[in-house]
Formats: C-alpha cells, sequence, structure tokens
C-alpha cells in the first residue's frame, strides 16, 4: 500500500512540477493570477448575493442552490483542513515559483476550487447551454491553484468533488 501511494505522490508531483515550473510564461501568469480570484470567497459570495438580489424569480432557485452549495461545500473543507493538514507545495517543493505571499492554512483540499465548482454546478445541471463555459470557467480556477503554487493536483481533484458534490445534495433538498 505505501509503494502505492508513494507512487502517486510522485506522480502529482510531477503534474505539480509541470504546471508551476515549466509552463509559466509573463502572459500565463498575469492570466492565472487573474483568473484564480473568480475561485475566492469575496467574489463567489459577492457574485452570488448579487444574482439572488437581482434575478427574477425562476431563476432565484439556482441561485439559492448554488448559494446553499457554497456554505454546505465549506463545512467539510474547514474540516478537513483542520483534521488533516497537508503541506502547501512550496513548503515541500522549493523549486516552487510562489507569484502571492504564502498562505497560512493548510493545502487539503483547494478552497477555491470548491468554492467555485460549488457555485457553477447548479446552472449547467438546470441550463446545460451553459456547462461548456462554466465547467472551463471552474478548470481554469482549480489549474490556477496549481500554477500559481499553492496546491497540488489532488487537492483541486478533491475540491471540485467536493463542490459538485454539495451543489448535488443542494438541488435534491431544494427542488
Amino acid at each position: 500500500m505505501s509503494k502505492v501511494v508513494g507512487w502517486l505522490h510522485e506522480q502529482e508531483c510531477y503534474v505539480f512540477r509541470f504546471l508551476n515550473l515549466r509552463c509559466h510564461s509573463r502572459y500565463l501568469t498575469s492570466f492565472m493570477g487573474a483568473f484564480t480570484h473568480l475561485g475566492g470567497a469575496r467574489t463567489t459570495i459577492l457574485s452570488t448575493l448579487l444574482l439572488l438580489i437581482f434575478l427574477p424569480y425562476p431563476s432565484k432557485t439556482i441561485v439559492t442552490i448554488s448559494a446553499v452549495a457554497l456554505l454546505l461545500s465549506h463545512l467539510p473543507v474547514h474540516f478537513i483542513k483542520k483534521h488533516y493538514p497537508r503541506n502547501r507545495p512550496y513548503l515541500a517543493i522549493p523549486e516552487t515559483k510562489m507569484l502571492v505571499y504564502p498562505l497560512k492554512d493548510h493545502s487539503f483540499p483547494s478552497g477555491h476550487t470548491t468554492a467555485i465548482f460549488s457555485v457553477v454546478t447548479p446552472y449547467f445541471l438546470f441550463v446545460p447551454s451553459l456547462a461548456v463555459p462554466l465547467l472551463a470557467i471552474a478548470a481554469i480556477v482549480a489549474i490556477s491553484r496549481i500554477y500559481l503554487g499553492h496546491h497540488y493536483p489532488s487537492d483541486v481533484l478533491v475540491g471540485a468533488l467536493l463542490g459538485m458534490g454539495s451543489a448535488f445534495v443542494s438541488a435534491m433538498f431544494i427542488t
């Protein structure tokens, strides 16, 4: 079992190094640095609240599901970060390129990725024509977290699953 875990960690570090070290360019760094904020607390909370206030009634159901999913998704994130601490990659991989000040909480799972997936999933569940662009936005936020040196690939994968899972649960109870 430990050989499998070690192999998986090696593969994950390879993907991390590829995205964080080998794919860097000035333009991509600017793009990822700006895009990553779409998964931040300010953006996800503010955009959800604004949509809840200004969208007409039929659309409020989707926004409500999105808001509940955002709230629900961060309960397991908080619990996991507290009880299963994992150092961020820049603490374990010395050559990591960091573009912003280091974060103080733990790496696993990615809160930005969880947030963006919890917010966009209800929209592509109920408005299929939005699935491709919203999934692309969420995926870029997830990749930006690795590119910027804050998360391992498994951090963002689990974040995406938590975000989507919370959206599915919210949709089941609200619709």
